[in-house]
């Protein structure tokens, strides 16, 4: 069927047909570095990583976009409060959000630009709404005018009369719900030359105007939090479909897509609360890719709890399947060798597609290539990521049932199969994160060396009480034994 993606605007969930063959362009708004990144932020971009990373497992060409706001009211608060500049500020924090990305596999945009590296194009922008009567000068500002556009309202899905005034209750405002494109320079802040006087952009204007230069007047999918469909997203698409000529000019996005809350105690995360977890301080607690699997556990537009007994909850659930995919690896002798075997197998089997294997089941069971099949028909509904995680549990429960005997080609079928779900989700213990306890692996490989042998020479002596008491201590500890014709093998449990 293809992937279907849910609109915020149509308010349904709709065929995904690219506006040019085999290409995707899509506009995140990025962060507004103010402030350490939480793991609210984080959230936001693993759900539109997913989508990009499916997107190009679907053959499709992805050019990504997602901006930094480095010019904003809170960040010229918050540089004074600092005593430092808002351009050192800014540039920290932007790191701090590029670390924090990087940490959890997220992949870099395509491109990334800075609003203050856009001041012409913004200009050209308000010239552009002015001339066309959208948009009017006031006391060395220049605000949309919400009255002037008839469709103002129809992404949030809101009436413009019920609607509340816009908070910027500045000089030369002619109606309460207007917002600024343009903002009147104040002492002590940063200022640009304008038509108008000397200021600095609106919020708004930044992302139509970033968005339009790399990807054009109307692009794919436009996306952000949810909290952003009013009034950052309703502002950008009315300011930017009005610079078109109006609703006849097209849309600014195809698709808009919002991803939900992170929630802890049932609250929405938020920094003007005092409840949001800064990304460092998550980190100190839970591997990277734990925190990865747990916010991507929950489908995108739903909300997510985030607290300790989850964190845990998510950490056992992403352990199973991590061991899995190591112990299976250590019976075949290593990824190449898994890879060999599967590849064997698909050979022999026919209707598997490349990189699966029918397996040995039989008729009718449990295959592989159903289970990939069924991974790919939720990620295509929507990015139904339950749907896949019970896919993908459901292969690592095959897996383990054949972990301990000598199916080696069934289990390469299965371990590969696994992976390649796990590559979509960013998760793959071989390719995305294989310094995940290497750095241990040597002196473990050369510990369990030396009990397998103590084991082998209490055996031959006849000591089966010590043998059995190796195995079991070692059982206890979560390192399971098993006598093999080829000899001892050792995994995890």
């Amino acid at each position: 069927m293809g992937l279907r993606l849910y609109d915020t605007r149509t308010r349904r969930v709709r065929p995904f047909v690219p506006l040019r063959p085999g290409h995707v362009g899509v506009y995140v708004c990025g962060p507004t570095v103010q402030s350490p990144p939480h793991v609210g932020h984080i959230r936001t971009g693993l759900a539109f990583d997913l989508l990009r990373r499916w997107l190009t497992q679907s053959g499709l060409s992805v050019t990504f976009v997602q901006n930094v706001t480095d010019i904003d009211d809170k960040i010229i608060i918050n540089a004074d409060r600092a005593g430092t500049t808002v351009w050192e500020l800014a540039t920290r924090q932007t790191r701090a959000f590029d670390e924090a990305y990087r940490a959890v596999g997220v992949l870099p945009p395509t491109i990334s630009p800075l609003a203050t590296g856009h001041i012409p194009e913004m200009l050209e922008m308000i010239s552009v709404l002015v001339e066309r009567g959208f948009a009017y000068p006031g006391a060395g500002s220049v605000w949309f005018r919400v009255g002037a556009f008839a469709d103002y309202g129809a992404l949030s899905h809101q009436r413009p009369a019920s609607m509340h005034p816009s908070p910027e209750a500045e000089p030369g405002k002619a109606d309460p719900r207007d917002f600024a494109l343009w903002k009147a320079v104040k002492p002590g802040e940063p200022s640009w030359s304008s038509p108008w006087g000397p200021g600095r952009p609106g919020w708004h204007l930044e992302c139509s105007a970033m968005a339009g230069k790399y990807l054009g007047g109307v692009f794919d999918i436009h996306g952000g939090g949810l909290d952003l469909v009013f009034p950052h997203h309703e502002n950008e698409r009315a300011q930017t479909v009005c610079a078109a000529g109006g609703p006849a000019g097209g849309e600014m996005a195809n698709y808009w897509m919002h991803i939900g809350l992170l929630t802890t105690g049932g609250t929405k995360m938020s920094k003007s609360l005092g409840n949001s977890f800064f990304v460092t301080d998550a980190l100190a607690t839970v591997r990277p890719q734990v925190l990865r699997y747990h916010l991507l556990s929950a489908h995108y537009r739903s909300s997510l709890e985030y607290s300790p007994q989850t964190l845990d909850e998510s950490g056992a659930a992403h352990d199973r399947v991590e061991t899995f995919v190591r112990n299976a690896l250590d019976i075949l002798g290593g990824p190449a060798e898994a890879a060999a075997l599967a590849g064997t197998e698909a050979g022999q089997a026919g209707s598997a597609g490349p990189g699966t294997v029918a397996g040995t089941a039989a008729e009718g069971d449990l295959t592989p290539e159903l289970v990939w099949s069924e991974f790919a028909a939720a990620m295509d509904d929507d990015l139904a990521v339950g749907r896949a995680l019970a896919a993908l549990f459901g292969a690592v429960s095959r897996g383990n049932q054949v972990l301990s005997k000598a199916h080696s080609r069934e289990l390469a079928g299965w371990v590969d199969v696994t992976r390649r779900m796990l590559t979509v989700l960013g998760l793959d213990p071989v390719e995305q994160w294989p310094t995940a306890g290497a750095e241990l692996r040597p002196a473990l490989d050369s510990v369990m060396g030396i009990l397998l042998d103590l084991r082998s020479s209490a055996r031959a002596r006849r000591d089966y009480t010590e043998a059995d008491s190796i195995r079991s201590r070692l059982a206890a500890s979560g390192v399971v034994i098993e006598d093999t014709p080829e000899g001892q093998r050792w995994h995890l449990s």
